[in-house]
């Protein structure tokens, strides 16, 4: 009886609610790709507030952003930054493991990134870097290739 009980506990506990996690998105009102990375991540279960800004260097300063892993947009979730087209999968893994670094970047804006997918253009191999308050960075994720 006690393992049923213990059964239904755990079936009930994960079919509970996740609460919503909020992202906040900072970037260009003109940015098409911007806009493609939003969805990406609504389409993986963050609630997302966007801030259209035709600078956005201010935030990426602000929240100390190397200028080498630097991108189109910056957002911010759970005290931690996401500098341009990071797959939501790797936004899911930092806040579920906690690391102690500052964030996550993709710089540049690499071909197969979430939001930079291209009918037809080969996708490209690219390495999500993390960064700790100092600006140093590591490879915190591979993908392709």
């Amino acid at each position: 009886m006690k393992t049923a009980v213990l059964a239904l506990a755990v079936l009930v506990y994960s079919a509970a609610p996740q609460k919503p996690v909020l992202m906040a998105v900072y970037k260009s009102p003109t940015c098409g790709c911007c806009s493609k990375w939003v969805e990406h991540m609504r389409q993986n279960g963050f609630t997302v507030h966007v801030t259209d800004l035709n600078d956005v260097s201010a935030i990426k300063t602000k929240h100390g952003v190397p200028s080498t892993a630097q991108s189109c947009h910056t957002a911010i979730v759970n005290g931690y930054v996401v500098e341009g087209h990071v797959p939501a999968a790797d936004v899911k893994r930092m806040l579920k493991d906690k690391p102690a670094i500052a964030g996550l970047a993709l710089p540049g804006m690499p071909a197969g990134s979430p939001g930079m997918e291209v009918p037809g253009i080969q996708n490209a191999a690219f390495k999500v870097l993390s960064f700790d308050k100092r600006g140093a960075t590591k490879v915190y994720a591979q993908h392709g290739r």
